[in-house]
């Protein structure tokens, strides 16, 4: 298995660049892939703040994903892709589903907290 960086998803995910994707599509035939939380964090932000990607085609391309590589914490990623498939921000997302054995997730962010109370998520999101 071979843990892959976020240069590397995104030139799978986009083809963007065709040297690069050659190489990393070669990588993903000769292994299996294995992609951390990290570097799902960072590929977000890249195709949404830089490719201005549409969060929802995001979401999509993310679950497709999932069936083709290791991703870490799976559930954890699933449950940020369904909180954020309701507007919540997928980092923050991942934030409260990887907290999941807490009681509660503390925050000063209001568009969180109110898309998380709408949402009815555990842990509940509360201001400190």
């Amino acid at each position: 298995m071979i843990a892959i960086d976020t240069n590397v998803l995104v030139r799978l995910l986009l083809a963007d660049d065709p040297a690069q994707t050659r190489r990393a599509r070669a990588l993903a035939e000769s292994d299996r892939l294995f992609v951390s939380v990290t570097v799902l964090v960072e590929t977000e932000w890249v195709l949404r703040a830089l490719y201005r990607i549409p969060v929802a085609d995001i979401g999509s391309g993310f679950r497709t994903l999932l069936g083709a590589v290791d991703v870490e914490d799976r559930a954890a990623v699933e449950r940020a892709l369904d909180l954020a498939a309701h507007g919540v921000d997928f980092a923050d997302a991942l934030h409260v589903a990887r907290a999941g054995h807490t009681t509660t997730f503390a925050t000063f962010d209001t568009k969180l907290l109110e898309r998380a109370k709408k949402l009815g998520v555990h842990p509940p999101v509360r201001q400190p």
